[in-house]
């Protein structure tokens, strides 16, 4: 089965316009890290100056210590908070790229098995085994790669799942870290 002009030009055509669409999502990506980074170097600043001027304000050791830990949560829950939000950027990118590979991938993995079967019918007679074992093999290789894909998925949502209880648990041993020392 040999490609005619068009259907190449077709291709390159679907191929650039794949390129373009995950070079503009790439951007996207990097324009809403750029934004996270100046809102975060922003708000430390405005942070910073607040609490200078609440340390400074402190008369007296128990108050700079009360000072000091009541810095802790809010920077524990605000590192949180930029950390899920460079990780919201970080997957939604990647589900770009990943849909569209996948998109990519099921278009070849369609092409193939056509190829395949156009191969299988025009096999001289009595070499009806190979290709039931040429097809028995691309079955294979498309189940594999479904449970790789599937793998692939399940590794992804558990990390997330990781990522939430680590931050959860950093949060709240601040907060528990903070009211302790106000304790004191």
């Amino acid at each position: 089965m040999a490609l005619t002009p068009d259907q190449i030009l077709a291709a390159h055509k679907a191929n650039l316009e794949t390129l373009v669409g995950l070079t503009n999502k790439a951007f996207e990506g990097v324009e809403k890290l750029v934004e996270l980074n100046v809102a975060a170097t922003r708000a430390a600043l405005n942070d910073a100056a607040t609490n200078a001027k609440s340390v400074l304000d402190a008369k007296n050791a128990q108050d700079l210590i009360s000072v000091q830990a009541g810095l802790l949560q809010p920077m524990a829950e605000k590192s949180a908070a930029y950390s899920r939000h460079l990780y919201e950027i970080a997957a939604a990118t990647s589900l770009e790229f990943s849909k569209a590979f996948e998109s990519q991938a099921g278009e070849a993995q369609a092409k193939f098995n056509e190829f395949v079967d156009t191969a299988a019918k025009n096999a001289p007679a009595g070499s009806e085994s190979a290709v039931a074992v040429m097809k028995t093999a691309v079955a294979a290789a498309n189940n594999a790669y479904d449970s790789v894909q599937k793998a692939v998925k399940q590794a992804g949502e558990v990390a997330e799942t990781n990522f939430n209880t680590i931050t959860s648990n950093v949060v709240k041993a601040a907060g528990n870290v903070g009211t302790a020392a106000k304790k004191r």
